[in-house]
């Protein structure tokens, strides 16, 4: 493993002065469970300095903030899966956290570190999504928000700068009339990336159409986002099983034009047309 020096902010203001100090020289380290793997490669040949930041409370809260939920960014898996309020207003996020890893895994990382390894896969990643949520970014010198789905240039680089810390996410609670399910995919019971997985939500109106639908799939595309021309094939209509699977055929479709035609892609089309179809079955209420 390459060497570095280890320094640990008392207080969120010293962590952003210490990222600026060492700008470009540093990374942030909160459960480790991805940037120690990335250390043992020798992947940061840069790297002087790990920036601890496990003493920082003010990073560590889930919350309720008028309409919205906010988690901070050192929030380990299990706390969010624990956590009422999220259980209460964003099932799907725990759903999603409890699929991550193992025990040990998801009792030592962090929500911030899923979101900014920036792994097609991350099974945060897509119920965030699916939520429409929004990080909030801090450097000593200024504050700025940007919505999960715009903070990826690709597949393991998000749209971060070398002095920022990822401070919060956050995303508008949803009332109980909304259904929502995750569904991973992997190739075994436990400690496994994911294949495949897929977020969605969705709501139907006192007519029974679709008043809302939001579909986030996984590790189908380089990077996560809503499919939102397939969402548009049932917006304002009655959801039945013809309209879903013209759905299922449009995501497989869309994974080939973004993704590419790939040794892995007779598995992928059929496995993401018929998840899709599941999960649509199950938000939308549709036998």
């Amino acid at each position: 493993m390459q060497e570095f020096n280890f320094l640990q902010p008392e207080n969120y203001r010293e962590a952003l002065n210490l990222l600026n100090e060492y700008h470009g020289k540093s990374k942030i380290i909160a459960g480790g469970t991805d940037l120690i793997v990335d250390l043992r490669k020798e992947k940061y040949t840069d790297l002087k300095y790990l920036i601890d930041i496990s003493k920082l409370d003010e990073l560590e809260y889930i919350k309720e903030d008028g309409e919205y939920i906010k988690i901070g960014s050192y929030t380990n898996h299990k706390s969010i899966t624990k956590s009422d309020l999220v259980n209460k207003y964003a099932k799907i996020l725990t759903l999603g956290c409890s699929e991550i890893g193992s025990p040990q895994i998801r009792n030592r990382g962090t929500i911030g570190g899923n979101i900014i390894t920036g792994s097609p896969c991350a099974d945060s990643v897509t119920p965030l999504v699916a939520l429409n949520a929004i990080i909030v970014i801090e450097s000593k010198e200024q504050k700025r928000e940007v919505p999960i789905e715009e903070f990826y240039e690709g597949p393991y680089r998000p749209k971060i700068k070398a002095n920022e810390l990822l401070k919060e996410v956050y995303f508008k609670k949803l009332d109980n009339s909304y259904q929502g399910d995750f569904i991973k995919v992997k190739r075994r019971n436990a400690v496994s990336k994911a294949r495949i997985n897929i977020a969605a939500l969705g709501k139907i109106d006192q007519a029974g159409k679709v008043f809302d639908i939001r579909l986030a799939p996984g590790s189908i595309t380089p990077k996560p986002q809503r499919f939102k021309s397939v969402e548009e094939l049932v917006k304002g209509r009655e959801p039945d099983n013809e309209i879903i699977e013209k759905m299922g055929q449009k995501v497989a479709e869309i994974m080939i034009d973004k993704s590419g035609y790939r040794w892995s892609t007779e598995y992928k089309r059929p496995v993401i047309r018929d998840l899709t179809k599941r999960i649509l079955k199950t938000v939308l209420e549709v036998e």
